[in-house]
């Protein structure tokens, strides 16, 4: 059985100091076969925010794989934003967007954010034609009988969690992908976990959003996503820090 700790929005700068502490705990104590993380590593993308979470995700000590999302782009510097827009994440760059090969498992990478919209809240998701072909051709290069995840920081499809994403072209990307034969999509962004199996020209594939372990909190506690695989299957386990026990996430199918 392979085993994958999905985790989103940490905030390193507004991070929960006790849930982050907790889920390097069950890493190290469960040693997940790796760890997908999809976005908001930062706050607001400052210096000092990066090197914390650096040190945070060097020290889980298992394969990682980090997506770039809204709150990693500089907020306070238009000229950085707009010309050099992943110059803070150097000192993570070797968990940027790197795909993961496990026994019968591919992790796609996939961006979603965007240095500039035309739209006023630029916090949204956004899919670009380039950002959709890269991720389509790791997902067609997988072998027969492989699974594929692609992970991103935004939901392509609105999840009806509390907080939106409105991903532009996200409909359209995760129909592509679904041809494609991608099994999943996990994403963040909204600080709610969700598993909504949504059916495409007769096949059913699953958008899988991990809650938050920072301080900004919404209707769920502090929480991770653990995925088992295991035979060509797989399951979703809801981690939560606090009294309730974890739970499988509720299933709901959407036309």
């Amino acid at each position: 059985m392979i085993r994958l700790f999905h985790v989103s929005d940490v905030h390193f700068g507004r991070e929960d100091r006790a849930a982050i502490a907790w889920f390097e705990r069950l890493v190290h104590a469960e040693r997940p076969d790796a760890v997908i993380m999809t976005g908001d590593l930062t706050m607001r993308a400052r210096h000092r925010e990066f090197a914390a979470g650096l040190a945070w995700l060097q020290g889980l000590g298992v394969p990682t794989t980090v997506e770039v999302g809204n709150h990693d782009l500089p907020y306070f510097n238009p000229i950085a934003r707009f010309f050099r827009p992943y110059d803070r994440y150097q000192a993570v760059e070797r968990m940027i967007e790197q795909p993961l090969d496990l026994p019968g498992i591919m992790i796609v990478p996939m961006v979603t954010t965007a240095r500039f919209q035309w739209r006023l809240n630029w916090s949204k998701g956004l899919v670009s034609r380039r950002s959709l072909q890269e991720a389509l051709a790791l997902a067609e290069s997988a072998q027969a009988g492989t699974l594929v995840f692609v992970a991103c920081h935004h939901p392509l499809i609105e999840p009806r969690t509390s907080a939106t994403s409105a991903t532009r072209g996200g409909a359209a990307a995760f129909a592509a992908l679904a041809r494609a034969g991608v099994a999943a999509v996990l994403t963040g962004h909204v600080h709610d976990p969700f598993d909504i199996a949504h059916e495409v020209e007769g096949r059913k594939v699953r958008m899988i959003g991990a809650g938050t372990l920072s301080e900004r909190l919404r209707d769920t506690p502090p929480s991770f996503n653990e995925i088992r695989v295991e035979g060509g299957r797989f399951d979703v386990k809801l981690r939560t820090l606090g009294p309730e026990p974890d739970a499988v996430l509720p299933k709901e199918k959407v036309a």
